[in-house]
């Protein structure tokens, strides 16, 4: 009986059941195809930085004197007893500091760089809202270091660039070691608007391309906002998030700056969009930003931020009819954390967040996979546990997003006013390049990156226990064929991992490089302690 299983972006498209009898029509077909995603960017690797606090290139970009009353640079955040836990000044980090160690990156196996936003944002540290520990949100004395403060769409922020790497030269720079950049964008808000004593420069502003200001809330209240012939309707009168400007989507000069200033980013080679607080804004206005960019850019791929985890709520946003946006997977962040965590659950607790073949989300092999990041306690976890969570992020479902730092478990369990984006600096990214977190790291996600299986294949499940899992992934198209065995152990000691084999073939191991052949059926291998195993077919296949 001939049996198959044929999948196109990540649905069951004829069988869901390997013990359905194949059509006829499918049978005659040279091969089956098995095929989890056909998107491009799915062969990416994502190395997240907040650009400031990543390694300073460039002093001279610094602006240590810059702020006055309100300075910007180096603004420790102090504990009850003095000592220093966190920063909400500038730091540095520069587009250099990312080009000086594009090959530090590139030798992790990651193609691309997600870096905070670009654009400028004010000048002094903000004087209004609540300090930190006084409530939510906490942005007095804050800077806008960390790039979501936007006050000119158009316009670099000058700690960024330097004399000859401005920003087209800067993704110039990262296409020499084979790294896209992901452009960070924000459609909601602008910087803090009001409630400061005194209405500070540019907080509440909006300049045009020409450096014309268009937009002024005047250090008003939303309620207090009303159009004018100057402001023209560009911010809404009710507020949304802190003291942030909310931007009104409805209003066309708004979706016209914003559109605009996206594509003359990538017109400058931005390869991808990140949407920050995607959820803060209609659908429609995301549906016709897509529309507008991919007018110029048909195959541009768009990933943005719903902090939920509940998968309904964050999966609306990959509907075609909302404008095809994958999402970053906060359902399997919580559960990473809790099974690669000092929490140490199963690993059978992964499941649950993968929605392989129910339809929740447009596809399910296109999300954005990751474990912490800059807005919330980075993963509290013994090296070991990095390891394991390295293994699973860059062999399950999903395109890995990896946040800087944690291939050394910088600053682990750590929050954000807490050290979670504490400066990284280019001592210790030498002093890191042989840390074994980041060793193991390269050795999985360099095969990944040689793995079309691992990329972009169909993921089925077969065990998972407590300190065990396996599964294979399978990809097949006309012209290529690779299916991939893989084997988890996060144990100390050394466990025996099982599964069915569906195909009979002589395997590569993609580690050791060791071959065998192994047999369909059932079959076992001893894993030692925090490791994975990722056996490799070529030959055609059917499931």
């Amino acid at each position: 009986m001939n049996k198959a299983l044929k999948i196109k972006r990540g649905l069951c498209s004829i069988v869901c059941s390997l013990s359905v009898v194949v059509p006829s029509a499918v049978a005659s077909m040279e091969q089956p195809h098995y095929v989890g995603t056909d998107e491009p960017f799915a062969e990416k690797a994502v190395y997240f930085v907040v650009t400031d606090r990543f390694v300073d290139g460039d002093p001279s970009n610094n602006y240590e004197d810059q702020g006055g009353e309100y300075p910007t640079f180096n603004r420790p955040v102090l504990s009850e007893s003095g000592q220093a836990i966190a920063n909400i000044g500038y730091m540095g980090g520069d587009f250099a500091g990312i080009v000086n160690n594009a090959g530090y990156i590139a030798e992790m196996g990651f193609s691309a760089v997600w870096g905070t936003p670009i654009i400028d944002n004010p000048d002094q540290a903000f004087s209004g809202g609540l300090a930190i520990g006084e409530g939510f949100p906490t942005d007095k004395f804050k800077t806008g270091y960390h790039g979501y403060w936007g006050v000119n769409f158009y316009k670099l922020d000058e700690h960024l660039p330097s004399g000859g790497l401005q920003f087209a030269e800067f993704t110039s720079a990262l296409d020499e070691y084979g790294l896209d950049f992901v452009l960070d964008i924000v459609g909601n808000h602008g910087s803090p608007s009001f409630d400061m004593p005194t209405d500070q420069p540019k907080f509440g502003e909006i300049y045009g391309a020409d450096g014309s200001l268009i937009a002024d809330h005047q250090n008003r209240s939303p309620e207090e906002i009303y159009a004018t012939e100057t402001e023209s309707g560009f911010f809404h009168n009710f507020p949304d998030i802190g003291q942030l400007s909310n931007f009104n989507e409805n209003s066309p000069i708004v979706v016209e700056y914003l559109l605009n200033s996206y594509l003359y980013w990538l017109d400058q080679g931005a390869d991808a969009i990140r949407i920050d607080t995607i959820k803060h804004v209609p659908n429609h206005f995301w549906k016709t930003i897509t529309d507008g960019i991919r007018a110029s850019y048909p195959d541009m791929f768009f990933f943005a931020e719903h902090w939920s985890h509940d998968a309904e709520a964050i999966a609306q946003h990959t509907k075609p009819e909302n404008g095809g946006i994958s999402v970053l997977d906060f359902p399997g962040q919580k559960a990473m954390q809790s099974v690669f965590g000092l929490d140490d659950q199963p690993m059978s607790d992964l499941l649950a967040y993968l929605h392989l073949e129910d339809g929740i989300y447009e596809n399910p092999y296109e999300l954005m996979t990751f474990y912490d990041n800059h807005d919330m306690s980075r993963m509290n976890a013994k090296d070991a546990g990095f390891i394991n969570a390295h293994n699973w992020l860059f062999t399950s479902r999903g395109i890995p997003v990896v946040y800087y730092g944690s291939e050394t478990g910088f600053r682990r369990g750590q929050g954000e006013h807490a050290g979670n984006r504490d400066y990284y600096g280019q001592d210790k990214v030498d002093w890191g390049v042989n840390h074994p977190i980041r060793r193991a790291l390269i050795d999985i996600a360099q095969v990944r990156k040689r793995s079309v299986a691992l990329q972009r294949g169909v993921q089925i499940n077969d065990t998972f226990s407590t300190d065990t899992a396996s599964f294979i992934r399978a990809y097949q198209d006309e012209s290529v064929s690779e299916l991939a065995l893989v084997m988890l152990n996060k144990s100390a000691e050394a466990r025996s991992v099982s599964l069915t084999v569906p195909h009979s073939c002589n395997y590569k191991e993609a580690l050791t490089g060791r071959e065998m052949t192994i047999e369909r059926g059932g079959w076992s291998q001893r894993l030692e302690p925090n490791s994975v195993a990722v056996w490799l077919c070529s030959s055609p296949f059917a499931l």
